[in-house]
């Protein structure tokens, strides 16, 4: 049996992504989770063989996810399902050692067939973005700029950035200049928006 846990903060999709998998006779869903956080305690616990995972979720992203399990050495398997259909998030994915990306709109079948594929040691992307994903613009924002600019997009001042980050207020601001500078972006919220829109937030 292939032990599955689903890290997905929306009920609905959740509760059928569980559904759809337990029709499979070799796969068993060990657990699902409403967040990231959530979802690495129980791999702690259940040390199941596949995690599918969302990108977006409270607390912890889907990447950030599968970079501490990557961490922490556990043998837990990632494949990320989602509606982002952006070359940047897929490239951030594999670097994070995820080991498969397929986009929420694809067949049963598919995802089915992916699970065991990475189960089995193989790779499995979406064919739609698997071309993309060797070319385009390579991110240009470094790890600190890109944490202080997803902070300043949920509209946090300088001073809070400064605060959650632990570092001084003058450099988050030089943080923020610096990502402003590199995307060609006349703010903070329009860089935000390039970023994410980019697929490297």
């Amino acid at each position: 049996m292939i032990r599955i846990l689903i890290a997905e903060d929306q009920a609905l999709v959740r509760g059928a992504l569980a559904a759809l998998l337990k029709l499979e006779p070799d796969f068993d869903v060990v657990a699902t989770a409403a967040d990231g956080r959530e979802a690495l305690a129980l791999c702690g616990q259940l040390a199941p063989d596949i995690v599918l995972t969302d990108i977006e979720m409270p607390h912890m992203t889907g990447l950030e996810l599968a970079t501490c399990l990557g961490e922490q050495g556990a043998r837990s398997r990632v494949v990320i399902v989602t509606t982002f259909a952006r070359s940047g998030y897929l490239r951030r994915a594999l670097a994070a050692g995820v080991r498969g990306y397929l986009l929420k709109d694809a067949p049963a079948d598919t995802l089915a067939a992916a699970i065991r594929s990475v189960h089995g040691g193989g790779r499995a992307v979406a064919p739609e973005l698997a071309l993309e994903g060797w070319g385009g613009t390579q991110d240009p924002l470094s790890e600190r700029e890109r944490q202080v600019l997803r902070l300043a997009g949920e509209g946090r001042s300088s001073a809070d950035i400064a605060r959650q980050v632990h570092l001084s207020e003058g450099t988050v601001r030089n943080y923020l200049s610096e990502a402003i500078s590199k995307l060609g972006a006349t703010n903070r919220i329009e860089a935000y928006r390039m970023a994410r829109d980019a697929g490297w937030l």
